[in-house]
């Protein structure tokens, strides 16, 4: 009797265990930041906690592996992080990555920050690139308030101030047992599990967090987001830019064959990748070298126009790279990086553009070949041509005038028996029997 007393009681927990709809997961959000700081990554930004915000997530993560980039950019994404109810956690992802200047600022500046092993954050001191090297940006008021910036946010999370104000000062770069030890992180954590385990728990923003166990789902930009992501990167958009400048030329020195078109595109493009905001040394300089390969090619040869034009678009595009601040906030081994992964594609295109506009140009003062040793030569009958009518064949790539005493049709291989001017006399080849 007991034993079916027994049996009813787990049948009946057992029907409350199916019945009774179990608690769903909570979800995180990650949104990997590996690249430039570029206008399209504070619209990321700002995407991913819209999303967080009306989809119920516990808290966005933002993976940061990163140079640096704009200055503006940070901002924004500071302020949007300050202002987003949903609680944010930096995290310097995968191992061995860094988040340099412009990624700092942004670590220190999330509800929770954290740091993989191996990983290193700091360098944050403003510098700018010049022909006699890189430089670092003594402006008191400009220094000051990124400083101010800096430690404000520090104190906002409880972090070591003193760390902020040297990441600026003296390009102090830590660890991550460094950045623990000095207060500038909260976590150490071997990857995005490990993280929100050992986050479980805290208090961010007036919520406790419970992330122990959730679900994890990585942000996927619109594809208008992930079509501006890619041409946003500087090194895309200065090619894009040199790209459309060197179509251009080859369209105007050769009309009809579409380069003019594909170098506009390439043209806009690399504006809107850039932010339209173009250096201006670096349009005068692509303004002079245009207008001396124009130069280059209405003269005979290839000579000092041709030379000097090469020079002031490499030049050109070396400045379209953004390597001074506060345009680029990043270190300047970043910089120079950058402007070498430039500096050697555009020679290259440039070589390529010039060859092939040399190449246009040469068939272009090439003479038509005349002469008896044109006689017993063969050509292709492009119309059909009687004694009636003439016609046009085809010898050695150019157009002949051809009339013959006999039939021939479109096609056929023909003989060249006389020249009359700049009319061929021709008859239909002998096939080789």
């Amino acid at each position: 009797m007991k034993g079916l007393q027994y049996l009813s009681f787990f049948s009946f927990i057992l029907i409350l265990l199916v019945l009774v709809p179990s608690a769903s997961a909570e979800e995180v959000m990650v949104l990997d930041m590996d690249d430039s700081i570029t206008p399209v990554a504070d619209d990321m930004v700002a995407d991913a906690l819209a999303i967080c915000e009306e989809e119920g997530y516990e808290a966005l993560v933002i993976t940061l592996n990163t140079p640096g980039g704009g200055l503006d950019e940070t901002l924004k994404i500071i302020e949007r992080i300050d202002d987003s109810s949903i609680p944010v956690i930096g995290y310097v992802y995968p191992k061995g990555t860094k988040a340099w200047s412009a990624g700092t600022l942004i670590l220190i500046s999330t509800d929770v920050a954290a740091m993989a092993p191996f990983t290193v954050i700091g360098s944050a001191q403003p510098v700018s690139i010049s022909a006699t090297g890189s430089q670092p940006v003594n402006d008191s008021k400009v220094i000051n308030a990124i400083v101010a910036l800096a430690k404000e946010k520090a104190s906002q999370h409880d972090r070591n101030e003193t760390a902020a104000e040297e990441f600026i000062t003296k390009n102090l770069n830590l660890n991550a047992e460094g950045a623990l030890e000095a207060g500038v992180i909260e976590y150490i954590a071997e990857d995005i599990d490990d993280l929100l385990e050992q986050v479980d728990g805290e208090n961010v923003k007036g919520e406790i967090l419970n992330t122990s166990g959730a679900d994890i789902v990585n942000y996927e930009p619109g594809i208008s987001l992930a079509f501006m992501q890619i041409i946003s990167n500087p090194i895309v958009s200065s090619l894009l830019l040199m790209l459309g400048i060197y179509g251009i030329i080859f369209g105007i020195s050769s009309p009809g064959v579409g380069a003019e078109i594909f170098g506009g595109i390439s043209l806009c493009l690399g504006l809107i990748g850039i932010g339209f905001d173009v250096n201006l040394a670096a349009i005068f300089l692509i303004g002079i070298g245009i207008v001396l390969l124009i130069l280059e090619l209405q003269a005979s040869g290839f000579g000092i126009f041709g030379i000097a034009g090469i020079i002031c678009l490499i030049a050109g595009s070396v400045f379209l790279v953004p390597n001074d601040f506060p345009r680029w906030y990043g270190p300047a081994e970043a910089q120079m990086t950058m402007i070498y992964y430039v500096l050697i594609p555009t020679s290259i295109v440039a070589i390529f553009f010039i060859f092939a506009l040399y190449k246009v140009m040469q068939v272009r003062k090439k003479k038509p070949i005349i002469g008896e040793d044109m006689v017993g030569d063969r050509a292709e009958a492009l119309d059909d041509i009687s004694p009636k009518s003439s016609g046009y064949v085809q010898y050695h790539g150019e157009y002949w005038k051809a009339e013959s005493e006999e039939t021939i049709h479109a096609g056929d291989k023909v003989e060249i028996i006389g020249k009359d001017g700049p009319v061929l006399t021709v008859k239909r080849k002998e096939k080789q029997k």
